[in-house]
């Protein structure tokens, strides 16, 4: 009677499955400072309201924020990653945030979806105006 060992495709499957385990419970783990997705904390300042031009807006790729000024003096803020296909968004121009990845705007007032494939808007975040100073709320 002979035994086999176990096969090279069930070798690669186990050594395959180990890595994706390994990796996925690194990104997963919250309590991780180290990590370069983590957002910027409340009260950082992001811009001077002069850096925001009316009826357009900036992109903060490290605090993962976009600020946008639809009317003079009006300033709003959204999550930089777009809803579809969870790409950063690329630039502010034309009264719309632009995603580059597959073409998706999104309006400068409210973050609604001005051009699919999104289908979902961008998540607004709370933002402060103190004299000439924009910051995370």
């Amino acid at each position: 009677m002979t035994m086999q060992g176990p096969t090279r495709r069930s070798v690669l499957l186990a050594t395959g499955a180990a890595a994706f385990t390994v990796g996925c419970s690194e990104y997963g783990n919250e309590n991780d400072s180290g990590s370069d997705t983590v957002e910027a904390s409340p009260g950082t300042e992001l811009a001077r309201t002069s850096d925001i031009p009316v009826g357009g807006g900036k992109i903060f790729k490290d605090e993962k924020v976009v600020v946008t000024q639809p009317e003079k003096g009006e300033f709003k803020a959204f999550t930089n990653i777009c809803t579809h296909q969870q790409c950063p968004v690329a630039s502010v121009s034309g009264g719309t945030i632009n995603c580059n990845c597959h073409g998706s705007k999104f309006s400068i007032k409210d973050g609604s979806v001005a051009h699919p494939p999104a289908t979902q808007p961008l998540a607004e975040k709370k933002i402060t105006v103190e004299g000439d100073s924009i910051r995370l709320a």
